[in-house]
C-alpha cells in the first residue's frame, strides 16, 4: 500500500510570469516514453509482479521503494506544469467579460489543449499533447531484463531532462529538471549496482551515461551539497531497510559527483510546501462565481470539526 504526505519532494519557486510553452516543454517529462509517467509505471508493475521476493529481497526493496519516489515524481512534474500555465497571479473574480477573449494568446501556443481541455492543469501526455501509454511499460518477469530496461529508462531520461533544461529560462521548470536530474542519477546507479550484483559486470563504470556533469548545472548543485546524489530512501517508516545489501556496503558516489559513501535514509525526504495556485475565472465565465465555493466550503469544514 501507499502512505501519502502533503508536500512536493523539493520546494518550487513561484513563477515570475505565465509561460505555458516552457509548460508545454515540461510535459515531455511527465507524459513522454523516457518521463516520469513511465518510470513510475515500469518500476510499479514490476514491484507487483516480482518473483522469489524472499531470495531477492534486496534487488526487490531498491525497485519497490524507488516506485514510491516516482509517484512524488510524478505529483512535481504536473505541479511544475501547473505553475508555469497559472503565472504568478490568478484572477477568482466573478463575472468575467469573456467578449474581450481573455485567452487569446493561448491559440498560439504548442499544446493548447492544457487550456481549452484541462485549465492549465499538467496532464499524463508529452510535449505535443500525446498521451501516455502503457506500451512504455515492461515488466517481463526476468528481473535481469527488467533490470537492463530500467537502466536504459533512467539514462534516457536524463537526456530529456537536460534537454528540458536547454529549452528554458525559468525558474520553475529548471528547478524542477534540476532536481530530477539528480534523482534519476541515483535511480540509474542503483539499477547498475542491482545489475552488478546479478550478474558481476560493473556496469557503473559506464557511468554516467550519458556524460552529464551534474555540478555544471546551478540547479543540480544544492542537491549535491546536501548529499542526494548518496541517498536512497525507503519511503516508507519500517520497510525497505535490506536494500542497503545494494545501496551501501561500501559502494561510492559516482565519478565526477562530490565523493562519499552511499547511503540509505529510512522515511521520505523533508520535502517543501505544495503552491496555493489562484484560480482562473476567465476560464469558467459568466457564471463562476468562487465566493460561493469558498462559502460553501468554509462551512463543511466547520461541521466537520
Amino acid at each position: 500500500m501507499f502512505l501519502r504526505t502533503d508536500k512536493l519532494l523539493t520546494e518550487l519557486p513561484m513563477p515570475k510570469k505565465q509561460d505555458p510553452n516552457a509548460g508545454s516543454a515540461l510535459q515531455e517529462l511527465l507524459g513522454g516514453k523516457y518521463g516520469e509517467m513511465s518510470t513510475l509505471n515500469n518500476y510499479m508493475f514490476q514491484s507487483f509482479n516480482f518473483r522469489s521476493k524472499a531470495k531477492l529481497r534486496s534487488i526487490y526493496n531498491v525497485v519497490a521503494s524507488i516506485t514510491a519516489e516516482e509517484l512524488g515524481h510524478v505529483e512535481l512534474v504536473t505541479t511544475g506544469v501547473a505553475m508555469l500555465n497559472n503565472g504568478p497571479d490568478g484572477d477568482e473574480t466573478g463575472g468575467a467579460d469573456i467578449s474581450k477573449a481573455p485567452f487569446e494568446d493561448m491559440k498560439n501556443m504548442r499544446d493548447a489543449a492544457a487550456f481549452i481541455s484541462r485549465g492549465g492543469g499538467g496532464f499524463p501526455t508529452d510535449s505535443n499533447g500525446i498521451p501516455w501509454n502503457g506500451s512504455y511499460v515492461t515488466s517481463t518477469g526476468n528481473v535481469i531484463m527488467d533490470m537492463l530496461f530500467n537502466f536504459h529508462l533512467e539514462c534516457g531520461a536524463r537526456v530529456h531532462k537536460l534537454r528540458t533544461y536547454e529549452t528554458m529560462t525559468e525558474a520553475v521548470g529548471r528547478e524542477v529538471c534540476g532536481y530530477l536530474l539528480v534523482r534519476g542519477s541515483v535511480h540509474a546507479h542503483a539499477y547498475a549496482l542491482v545489475l552488478k550484483k546479478l550478474t558481476g559486470v560493473e556496469i557503473e563504470k559506464m557511468l554516467p551515461t550519458p556524460n552529464i556533469n551534474l555540478d555544471k548545472i546551478p540547479e543540480c548543485r544544492k542537491y549535491l551539497g546536501e548529499g542526494k546524489h548518496r541517498i536512497l530512501y525507503t519511503n516508507s517508516p519500517s520497510d525497505y531497510k535490506e536494500m542497503a545489501g545494494i545501496w551501501g556496503n561500501g559502494e561510492m558516489a559516482l565519478p565526477g559527483d562530490p565523493p562519499g559513501e552511499l547511503e540509505v535514509v529510512e522515511g521520505a525526504p523533508d520535502g517543501g510546501r505544495v503552491p496555493d495556485l489562484q484560480g482562473m475565472a476567465p476560464a469558467f465565465a459568466p457564471e463562476y462565481a468562487p465566493e460561493e465555493m469558498f462559502e460553501i466550503a468554509s462551512k463543511l469544514y466547520q461541521k466537520s470539526r
